[in-house]
């Protein structure tokens, strides 16, 4: 049995890789569905986003979905609120229940709240006193179980839906993880695999495409309206592959280790660094760092990775039969303010 189970994880680290081969690589042009890439959680996010290896419980959907029936807790939800670019935001909401012989099952929702932008036109370059507000809303539904007591594999299947003034568009998306626990037979060391965002390109469409009057050269017709055809845009793919070790300093404290590698379809790849400092299971201390390999500045030199330094904290806490976890994330960025990021924990 163990090898039928090691076989089929060597199996599918062998499928990862060559999807990775045959479907990634960085492509010139723009892609749709960039919520797809913002993290959510504080935890892993403070820790640089690096911690595919380990990611456990609810908040590895976004990280590494085969995390997700490792959590400690049968059943569990999370709240994440992180102050992004200017005047947006995003919250995200997930929960997950662990059915006993069958797996895990988890819903979550991510959306990306841009504010109110002033509507301008042709006519009106200034703004027409009108008012629209963007929505990026990602519904996703995770599944994961153990295959045996090593390894773990789950995926999420994400319903997109963009929606800016009298345009939209909507479309699916596909993330498949693997995790593998204790690798190399070293207790602490594990090995985490996971494709994200693969699926269907993504088209817009609604009256907002319709161009307000246009004449006909050489047609003895009165002026009509246009409507613009927009082109298909391909999801920002990715694959990731990475590491984490986890030992105990002492009988009150434990630290993690995470690195990882990260190939983008539209962006440099990155490869990631964090660490977790783990005081008797209550008080955590967290940081973290991206960075970019080689091709990472554009034509005038400036680097394309505006993100700095994460860093971040969290508290547990047993309240009766609930345990609640805090966990509070920064991250320093270029141009904008520092992204800041709250997430609330239960769990039953």
């Amino acid at each position: 049995m163990r090898n039928t189970m090691r076989t089929i994880f060597i199996m599918t680290l062998a499928l990862f890789l060559l999807v990775s081969t045959n479907a990634s690589g960085q492509r010139l042009g723009s892609n749709a569905a960039d919520e797809l890439l913002i993290p959510v959680g504080a935890r892993y996010f403070a820790m640089g986003g690096g911690s595919i290896a380990n990611a456990a419980g609810v908040e590895s959907i976004y990280w590494n979905p085969a995390g997700l029936v490792k959590g400690a807790y049968g059943t569990s939800a999370m709240f994440s609120h992180m102050t992004y670019f200017i005047d947006s935001d995003v919250n995200y909401l997930a929960g997950a229940t662990n059915f006993e012989g069958f797996g895990t099952i988890a819903l979550s929702m991510k959306i990306l709240n841009l504010g109110d932008i002033p509507i301008t036109t042709i006519d009106a370059p200034d703004g027409t006193g009108e008012l629209f507000s963007p929505q990026y809303i990602t519904t996703g539904l995770s599944y994961s179980r153990s295959l045996t007591d090593k390894v773990a594999v789950g995926g999420t299947a994400n319903f997109i839906s963009e929606s800016i003034d009298r345009v939209s568009a909507t479309g699916f998306s596909f993330d498949f993880g693997v995790q593998y626990a204790d690798l190399g037979n070293v207790q602490g060391l594990d090995l985490g695999v996971a494709i994200k965002n693969f699926g269907p390109g993504i088209t817009f469409d609604g009256t907002g495409l319709q161009q307000s009057q246009a004449s006909l050269d050489d047609v003895a017709r009165t002026e009509s309206q246009v409507a613009l055809i927009p082109g298909t845009d391909e999801l920002p793919s990715r694959f990731e592959i990475g590491l984490g070790y986890t030992k105990s300093i002492d009988e009150q404290s434990t630290v993690t280790i995470n690195g990882m590698f990260q190939n983008n379809d539209f962006a440099d790849d990155m490869a990631i660094f964090g660490a977790e400092y783990a005081m008797n299971d209550m008080l955590f201390l967290r940081g973290g760092y991206g960075l970019a390999l080689e091709g990472s500045e554009d034509v005038t030199g400036q680097s394309t990775n505006i993100f700095g330094l994460t860093a971040g904290a969290g508290l547990k806490y047993a309240v009766g039969n609930t345990t609640l976890i805090i966990d509070y994330a920064y991250r320093s960025t270029e141009f904008f303010e520092a992204n800041n990021v709250f997430s609330f924990r239960f769990g039953l």
